[in-house]
């Protein structure tokens, strides 16, 4: 993750950093205007198979 690369766990998902840049945001409660810093976040997109697990359409074997 410290050189940018992409994290794929196989049938659970991948985990990206993206660059996010400067914007100017506004305090909900005071309307008060406050610049928000560029910065790296974490970003996660997840597999097919774990949205089709979620979602109860995934064929779960059973354990005896």
């Amino acid at each position: 993750m410290l050189r940018g690369e992409s994290v794929k766990l196989r049938s659970f998902g991948t985990f990206n950093v993206r660059a996010k840049r400067e914007r100017i945001g506004r305090n909900p409660k005071t309307g008060v205007e406050a610049t928000i810093t560029s910065r790296r976040v974490l970003t996660f997109k997840a597999s097919p198979v774990l949205v089709a697990y979620v979602n109860g359409d995934a064929v779960i074997p059973e354990e005896d």
